[in-house]
């Protein structure tokens, strides 16, 4: 059979200036593309060249010289807040804050979603708006409750104090996630294993679990990335050798210099900011596909 051509009623010029737009259009989101990019490009090359070679050709400048000492260095012996061991042990303290804190606030967030779409009662509705208004808080305004509370706990600048705390200010988004996930689950699922006999954490294992994993991707990206980064209460409720990775880049230092090791502190950046972009690298398209799946309805 013949190809079939497409009628264009404009000709010639039509299908032309259709594809001027497209270049145009192009162009535009490739100028943004390499804008956004600039400064991670920026940093990564940066940390594989030598001092001089920045000094000569500025920070911006094409690399002259390439080295991996600079990623060593900033591992195990740069200077950090007065001890020269790295950022190796800041970087521990946030890999030991975050998993518990993003497991604890998932789980417990999946809990009261199943609880407010599948178990409805007087008043849920309104304990969802409530409990979703922290979406919207500040973190400025709960930090003198937060010190009152970690005073009388004992966990004043401690890794388990700041569990705690992302803990419950991450329920707010865990439990939106799930809450809207799950309410896109028949309702008849339920009712059937009640009948059946089956009771409040029976159905949550058989049913809701098995049909969960992809909002709890979106839930665990969601809160490993933003407890990862978070900087504010890192700051505030632990100093000296207690802080996580993202307390600690503020107080890098020149090993006790005027002159900045922006090669050293550049891998030091990057070390920090790479379980982040490996775990959108891997997980970004789950990421996408769960929220397309009713985490965001």
């Amino acid at each position: 059979m013949p190809e079939t051509v497409a009628y264009d009623p404009l000709g010639p010029a039509g299908t032309w200036r259709r594809h001027q737009a497209k270049l145009i259009i192009y162009a535009i989101l490739t100028l943004f593309a390499l804008i956004y990019i600039l400064p991670l490009w920026v940093v990564i090359m940066n940390s594989f060249r030598d001092l001089g070679d920045i000094s000569r050709n500025g920070l911006i400048g094409l690399p002259h010289s390439f080295s991996l000492n600079y990623w060593s260095l900033a591992w195990s012996k740069f200077c950090v807040g007065g001890t020269c061991e790295g950022i190796q042990p800041f970087f521990f303290n946030s890999v030991a804050m975050v998993v518990p804190a993003t497991i604890i606030s998932t789980a417990i967030g999946s809990i009261n979603g199943y609880v407010i779409s599948k178990w409805r009662f007087t008043g849920s509705e309104v304990l969802f708006g409530v409990m979703t208004l922290g979406v919207f808080m500040p973190g400025q305004m709960v930090l003198l409750p937060w010190a009152r509370v970690l005073g009388w706990l004992g966990l004043t600048n401690t890794t388990a104090g700041l569990v705690l705390i992302h803990c419950v200010q991450g329920l707010s988004f865990t439990t939106l996630f799930c809450r809207n996930y799950y309410v896109n689950i028949p309702d008849d699922l339920v009712k059937a294993a009640r009948i059946d006999g089956a009771g409040f954490w029976r159905i949550f294992r058989k049913i809701i679990l098995p049909l969960s994993p992809p909002i709890l991707i979106v839930t665990v990206i969601w809160q490993f990335t933003n407890i990862w980064n978070e900087f504010l209460f890192a700051v505030i409720f632990s100093s000296g050798t207690h802080q996580p990775i993202t307390a600690a880049l503020i107080a890098l230092s020149a090993g006790g210099t005027a002159v900045h090791q922006y090669n050293v502190e550049s891998a030091a950046v990057l070390i920090a900011a790479l379980p982040t972009l490996l775990i959108y690298f891997f997980g970004g398209r789950y990421f996408l596909r769960g929220l397309t799946q009713g985490a965001i309805k």
